[in-house]
């Protein structure tokens, strides 16, 4: 059947100020990963007042709606929509009402504005549920700014089924746009994301006595280069791969070798089995350098996010029904990027697409990027993202 949005439109407007109190509040009470628990409660209670019955915890911290048309049920697939929690652990240095009320933790990554989308969205299609195409699945995740990744929680506790998610869709703010703008990209997007973390063991002594010690920093630096070196020789030539290190510790002085040092690392690509052989081989390089000082190197790697691959298909009609929706002008194409996501896991699973909401204003200073402390958005770039949310939800295909 075909859907007039214009009624839905005009409600849309109502609910976009609605949003606006949700985020500022959200704004003004971070919590960090996995500690989402106010953040959960008031999740739950607007949706209480917005009259959805289907509202359950999930995760812990996490929270699931379940929205039907007529005729609809749990034994219908369904399409998901996900909106993300957690805070960061950053002092915010915006002046503004809504500014943090928590010192050290701050909403800079814009998972405030996901959860306000969300939530609109969730007014929206339960005020036309019965225009729905098919049911619809909200979840709001915790914990995607620390590994293993809340998106592990929703799917380990049965997330993706009962109903069945046949498709998956999520937003997140985008800085380098203009409010009213959004971007797209078919099939590869993000990387994989592996922490690496180095405990250096040598034997420290007097920097003029070098027969008597083992340093733990030529050993580190040496590693360093070797794994860089490795990383940068062996990509495979179509898979973008990124090593990287942004610790490098060791107490000592100048006239002192220290006994030990640490490193801690990222190491990022969009191919899972270069990424396995890879990490093989970094600890193989370890324990070469190992031997050949006499000392030793343990080298963990704490597992992160896989690449996120969007659904050419799906992706497709997403920046189709955008173009008529938002106008050609304001939809983009978006570069590869070596961060990551832990949207990615779903991505594996389900066909998904992930885009970006233009949330910038330059002419009202808006413009400051994602884990900074005077981060920040347009509030109008709200309502953009949540016209495409609630389009796609009534006009895409089951």
């Amino acid at each position: 059947m075909m859907i007039d949005l214009t009624e839905i439109d005009e409600f849309a407007g109502a609910v976009y100020k609605s949003m606006c109190r949700y985020r500022e509040h959200l704004h003004m009470h971070p919590e960090l990963s996995y500690e989402e628990y106010e953040t959960a409660a008031f999740v739950k209670a607007t949706l209480k007042e917005i009259g959805i019955p289907d509202v359950r915890a999930i995760g812990v911290t996490g929270v699931i709606v379940m929205i039907y048309g007529d005729g609809q049920d749990e034994n219908d697939r369904c399409l998901a929509f996900r909106a993300d929690l957690d805070a960061l652990p950053i002092h915010e240095e915006n002046e503004v009402s809504y500014k943090s009320k928590k010192d050290g933790i701050m909403h800079a990554c814009g998972h405030d504005v996901h959860t306000s989308i969300l939530l609109g969205l969730a007014e929206v299609l339960f005020r036309f549920k019965n225009q729905l195409k098919q049911p619809i699945k909200l979840i709001f995740q915790p914990g995607e700014e620390v590994n293993p990744g809340g998106a592990n929680l929703i799917i380990d506790e049965g997330g993706l089924s009962n109903p069945e998610v046949s498709k998956m869709f999520a937003l997140h703010v985008f800085p380098d746009f203009e409010f009213g703008h959004v971007g797209f990209r078919e099939d590869l997007y993000m990387a994989s994301s592996d922490e690496l973390h180095v405990e250096i063991l040598g034997k420290g002594g007097h920097g003029a006595l070098t027969g008597q010690t083992i340093n733990p920093m030529f050993m580190g630096a040496e590693f360093i280069i070797a794994a860089q070196n490795y990383i940068n020789s062996n990509s495979p030539g179509d898979v973008p791969s990124v090593i990287n290190f942004g610790r490098f510790e060791a107490l000592g002085s100048t006239n002192v070798v220290p006994q030990s040092a640490t490193i801690k690392g990222t190491f990022r690509t969009m191919n899972e089995a270069w990424r396995e052989t890879a990490k093989l081989e970094l600890k193989a390089i370890a324990e070469r350098v190992s031997l050949k000082y006499g000392g030793n190197i343990k080298l963990s790697i704490s597992k992160g996010y896989p690449f996120l691959k969007n659904d050419p298909e799906l992706t497709k009609k997403a920046r189709g029904i955008a173009c008529d929706v938002l106008g050609e002008a304001h939809v983009h194409d978006l570069d590869l990027r070596m961060t990551a996501e832990d949207f990615a896991f779903y991505s594996h699973l389900v066909p998904v697409c992930f885009f970006r909401l233009g949330i910038g204003n330059k002419a009202k200073g808006i413009t400051y990027n994602v884990h900074q402390s005077k981060f920040d958005i347009d509030h109008n770039a709200m309502k953009s993202g949540l016209k495409l949310f609630y389009s796609i939800a009534f006009l895409l295909d089951p």
